[in-house]
């Protein structure tokens, strides 16, 4: 029995649904903007947890990248992706989330329109295998040291530049619910 490729809903800069394509399309045509989560996990002392991506993946094989990311379903809210993907991804079942912010991500290979969330938790995480080789906590300045070596994905490395501006009230905010 053949698979069905994934759909995803191809959507215009402002998240409007304005069609759908199967995955093999949106991973080669800019000009078709897909929908995804982030999940950046922190740890009390303000860590972020980061996974490496496996290396038989599609798109930036064995780098480091966010927490938790992956594609919306088609109809799916990205609370609810962000949900499915962070208890599929690092075994993490129902976090509270805390909405960052959403961009617009270009590469010659894809356009992404991403909505980016944060939660605290300490683990144990559960890695799914075959997105994931390995994870583990990273301090602010571990990742300041590694920008620009090529160690993240060019993606991480603008959503970190984009989250430390945003960081220090919502780390207050997340941190302080937890006391």
């Amino acid at each position: 029995m053949p698979m069905t490729e994934e759909l995803f809903d191809i959507v215009d800069e402002q998240g409007r649904v304005i069609g759908r394509r199967p995955r093999r399309e949106c991973h080669g045509n800019p000009a078709l903007i897909h929908q995804a989560v982030h999940v950046l996990v922190f740890n009390r002392p303000g860590d972020l947890f980061l996974q490496r991506r496996a290396r038989q993946k599609d798109i930036q094989p064995g780098k480091w990248d966010s927490s938790v990311g992956g594609h919306m379903q088609p109809g799916e809210t990205p609370e609810h992706a962000a949900r499915r993907e962070a208890g599929e991804e690092l075994g993490v079942h129902n976090p509270t989330l805390h909405f960052v912010y959403q961009y617009l991500w270009r590469s010659p290979r894809e356009s992404e329109l991403v909505r980016t969330f944060a939660t605290l938790s300490e683990g144990p995480f559960r890695l799914q295998a075959d997105e994931i080789d390995e994870g583990r906590f990273w301090t602010r300045d571990e990742i300041r040291a590694h920008l620009g070596t090529d160690c993240f994905t060019p993606n991480f490395e603008f959503e970190f530049r984009k989250f430390t501006a945003a960081a220090r009230p919502l780390l207050e905010r997340l941190l302080g619910e937890q006391a």
